[in-house]
């Protein structure tokens, strides 16, 4: 090692918030900044503790300071859309350790719906008889299943399909690309997913190609509104101020008949105002779930 380099060392964040916030931080720490991310087992008061771990190598004070100001500025606007408190970070350095490699227990094979089981690809797991298995990567993540919104999501998905109906499926928001891969699972015939943010197309790409379902779904940074009509299944895991100014959209895309499912949503009055604006613009709801503070909301599609 030359005298000027130094061996990499990791900054040790840790983040205290409101649990509302948990999936969209953990989904940015591992997804957007490679981070190993632990949740304290024990937690005082009514907010979670996060402890992240990053590896860097030789950052100078001016790298390390636009790093902390990124985080700040993220979840300080996470923060402003779910209307909590910002989230209290403070940073350490720590000499280097394996983190990249223990982090990874925390992420086992599990049921994210019934027949449908998530599967790190470091874990081996041998499917039982009637399960689907999606191998993901959380290291790639925006997302990795763990959180209620998308379990509640899949719900829906699983029940549409099922009655024969969500062959064309236009996933919205589709960072790993986790819902959009479950419809395809499930037996949709073709999936597009749709993501603005270059590193979740890519993210999600990886996916589909490590699931080998290239020949079902694509995945593309194409905007909303330069998407053609023609969907049978719509599926929208993002939050309420975004999923209204999407409504429009949601409707030219989908059949009359087809369906919409959405989540995202905290359960109470953002459930009902979104339930108010859709049936407002043709839609009828045909169920809704709930998992502690989220919702997720299925309509079909009436008339223009």
């Amino acid at each position: 090692m030359a005298a000027n380099e130094r061996s990499p060392f990791w900054l040790k964040v840790t983040v205290e918030l409101d649990p509302v916030l948990e999936e969209a931080v953990v989904d940015y720490l591992v997804g957007v900044l490679g981070a190993g991310v632990e949740q304290a087992a024990e937690n005082s008061g009514p907010n979670l503790c996060l402890t992240a771990f990053l590896e860097e190598k030789n950052p100078d004070k001016e790298v390390r300071q636009e790093l902390q100001d990124k985080l700040e500025a993220q979840l300080g606007e996470l923060a402003a859309i779910f209307q909590v408190s910002a989230p209290q970070i403070s940073w350490e350095e720590i000499e280097d350790q394996d983190w990249s490699s223990n982090w990874k227990v925390h992420f086992k094979p599990f049921s994210i719906i019934e027949g449908l089981v998530i599967v790190p690809t470091w874990e081996e797991y041998q499917a039982k008889e009637g399960e689907q298995v999606m191998v993901m990567d959380p290291g790639m993540a925006f997302g990795t299943g763990h959180h209620g919104s998308t379990a509640l999501s899949l719900v829906f998905v699983q029940k549409i399909i099922s009655q024969g109906k969500g062959k064309r499926v236009l996933d919205v928001g589709t960072g790993t690309g986790i819902l959009g891969m479950g419809a395809a699972l499930l037996g949709a015939s073709h999936v597009l997913g749709i993501d603005n943010d270059p590193e979740a197309v890519r993210a999600a790409s990886e996916n589909v190609v490590l699931n080998k379902l290239e020949s079902v779904m694509e995945v593309a940074l194409t905007p909303l509104e330069q998407v053609s009509a023609d969907y049978d299944l719509l599926i929208a895991n993002i939050v309420h101020d975004v999923l209204l100014t999407m409504a429009e959209d949601f409707s030219r895309l989908l059949k009359i008949g087809g369906d919409l499912v959405l989540s995202g949503i905290l359960h109470g009055e953002q459930e009902e105002n979104i339930i108010r604006s859709f049936e407002g613009i043709g839609f009828v709801l045909q169920g809704r779930e709930q998992q502690d503070e989220w919702a997720a909301l299925w309509f079909a599609k009436r008339r223009q």
